[in-house]
C-alpha cells in the first residue's frame, strides 16, 4: 500500500534532513541528492524536497499506513517546529 502527500514549505531539505538524523539511530536510512529514505521494519518513508514543498511517500507492507501517516506528520511538525496539514492520497 502506498500513501503520499505534499507539504507546503520552503525549508523542505532542512526538515527532511532533521527527520533523517532523528530516526537514523532507530532505523536504516539513505540520503541522495534527490531524496531521503527511512527504512522501517514494515514500511519505507521517502522524503523528496522540492522548492516550495516536501513530498512524502509511505510504502507500507501492511494496512497500518494511516497510523504511520500520523506518526510521520507529527515528527515532521516537530522537526519544523510548526504545524503542517497533510491530505494523504492512497494508492
Amino acid at each position: 500500500m502506498q500513501s503520499s502527500t505534499s507539504i507546503s514549505t520552503t525549508e523542505a531539505r532542512r526538515i527532511a534532513k532533521r527527520l533523517l538524523n532523528h530516526w537514523k539511530h532507530k532505523f536504516e536510512v539513505a540520503e541522495s541528492e534527490q531524496d531521503f529514505k527511512i527504512f522501517m521494519p514494515s514500511a519505507t518513508v521517502i522524503l523528496i524536497p522540492q522548492l516550495q514543498s516536501l513530498d512524502v511517500q509511505i510504502q507500507s507492507e501492511n494496512e497500518d499506513t494511516v497510523r504511520l501517516e500520523g506518526v510521520v506528520l507529527d515528527h515532521l511538525n516537530r522537526m519544523a517546529q510548526q504545524e503542517f496539514q497533510a491530505d494523504w492520497i492512497h494508492s
